[in-house]
C-alpha cells in the first residue's frame, strides 16, 4: 500500500512540475505582452484598461491663436496661466492580426489636448495612429501611421519609433529610445536609477533635448514674425525639453511623467519671444491611478511568471522525493515481509 501511495504522489509531482514549466514558458510570455482587447477604463476598473493621463503646468507661458469663420483676423498672443494636457489611447480593435499581417502588433490611436484651465479654451490638439509591438511596446513601421496637429488640413508624414505611451513588460535598467512628437523622431532616454512613489518601486528615465530648430512651415513662421518681430526678415523657432518618466518595471506602466518644455521664437533681428515655457507634471489623481493599476498588473504578472511556477516546481519536487522514498521503502518492506514469510514457512516445514 505504501508503494502505491508513493507512486500516486510521484505522479502528482511530475504533473506539478509539468504545469510549472507550462506557466513559465507558455502562459507567462502571453500574459506579459500587450493584448488586443485593451479598452478604456470603466469608473470602477483600475487595471487591464486604458485611462487618460493628465498633466498640468502652472504659471506657464504659451502661445494662443484665436481664429476661425467668426474671427476674420486671427488673434495671436502669448498668455500666462495653468495648462492641462490630457493624453488618451484608443486601440483599433477592428483591425485583426490578419489585416495588419502581424500577430505581434497592435494598432493604437493617440489623442492629445492642451487646455487653458482658467478659461477652458483649447490651446492645442493632436491625433496619431501607430503600430505598437506587443512585446517591446515600441512603435514599429506601419504604412498607415499618421500624426496630425490641430489646424492641419491633412495628417503629416511620420515614422514612429521607440517608446511612446508605455515601456515593455520587464523594463530593464538600461537606456531606451523615446519618440518626441515635436521633433518627429526618437531620441535616447537614459536610465537614472530607482525611486519609490507611493510605496511602489519605479525606474527613473530622463531624456534631455537641447535647443533644436523646429521644422515650421514658411507661412506659419512668417505669421509669428509678423506678430512678434515685424522688422525681422527671417528667424526660427527653437524647442527644448527635459522629459522625466518614472516607470513601474514589471508592467512597464508610466507612473509619473514630467516635461519641462520650451519653445522660443528667435528672429534674425529683435528680441526672442517665449512661445511656450511650462513645467508639465502628472496630477496627483493620475499618479494615484497609475500606482494602483500598475500594482495590480505587477501582482498578476508576478503570480503567473514567478510565484506560481516556483511554487508548483517546489511542490512537485517535494512530491517526487516523497513519492520516490515511499515507493522504495514500500518495496523494501514488501521484500522483507516476503523473506520473513519464506523463512517462517521453511521453519514450519522443518518442524
Amino acid at each position: 500500500m505504501r508503494a502505491r501511495w508513493g507512486a500516486v504522489l510521484f505522479g502528482i509531482g511530475v504533473f506539478a512540475v509539468v504545469i510549472a514549466a507550462g506557466c513559465a514558458f507558455y502562459v507567462a510570455p502571453s500574459v506579459a505582452r500587450l493584448p488586443y482587447d485593451l479598452a478604456l477604463c470603466k469608473p470602477d476598473q483600475s487595471s487591464d484598461c486604458l485611462r487618460p493621463s493628465v498633466a498640468e503646468a502652472k504659471d506657464a507661458k504659451f502661445l494662443q491663436t484665436k481664429g476661425g469663420p467668426d474671427v476674420p483676423t486671427p488673434v495671436v498672443a502669448v498668455q500666462t496661466g495653468t495648462l492641462r494636457s490630457t493624453t488618451e489611447i484608443s486601440p483599433q480593435v477592428d483591425l485583426t492580426a490578419e489585416e495588419i499581417k502581424n500577430d505581434d502588433t497592435v494598432i493604437w490611436n493617440g489623442y492629445g489636448t492642451v487646455k487653458w484651465v482658467e478659461t477652458d479654451e483649447m490651446v492645442s490638439q493632436y491625433k496619431a495612429g501607430l503600430a505598437i509591438d506587443r512585446d517591446t511596446a515600441a512603435a514599429v513601421d506601419w504604412s498607415d501611421q499618421f500624426l496630425q496637429d490641430a489646424g492641419e488640413d491633412a495628417p503629416s508624414e511620420v515614422n514612429f519609433a521607440g517608446q511612446l505611451y508605455k515601456f515593455p513588460f520587464g523594463t530593464e535598467k538600461k537606456d531606451y529610445e523615446y519618440f518626441d512628437r515635436d521633433l518627429r523622431k526618437a531620441a535616447p532616454i537614459q536610465y537614472q536609477g530607482t525611486e519609490e512613489i507611493d510605496g511602489l518601486e519605479t525606474y527613473k528615465f530622463q531624456q534631455t533635448i537641447p535647443d533644436t530648430p523646429l521644422n515650421f512651415t514658411e507661412e506659419r513662421l512668417k505669421g509669428l514674425l509678423a506678430t512678434f518681430a515685424p522688422d525681422a526678415a527671417g528667424g526660427q523657432v527653437n524647442y527644448s525639453n527635459t522629459r522625466t518618466i518614472w516607470v513601474e518595471p514589471v508592467s512597464g506602466t508610466f507612473i509619473k511623467v514630467q516635461e519641462q518644455q520650451k519653445k522660443t521664437l528667435i528672429p534674425e533681428t529683435g528680441a526672442p519671444t517665449a512661445l511656450l515655457d511650462g513645467n508639465f507634471i502628472y496630477t496627483d489623481e493620475t499618479v494615484a491611478n497609475n500606482v494602483k493599476s500598475a500594482g495590480e498588473t505587477k501582482s498578476s504578472v508576478l503570480l503567473i511568471s514567478r510565484y506560481l511556477p516556483i511554487g508548483l516546481a517546489v511542490l512537485g519536487a517535494l512530491l517526487l522525493i516523497i513519492g520516490l522514498v515511499m515507493v522504495t521503502t514500500g518495496r523494501r518492506n514488501s521484500a522483507r515481509h516476503r523473506a520473513e514469510e519464506i523463512t517462517g514457512a521453511e521453519a514450519d516445514a522443518k518442524a
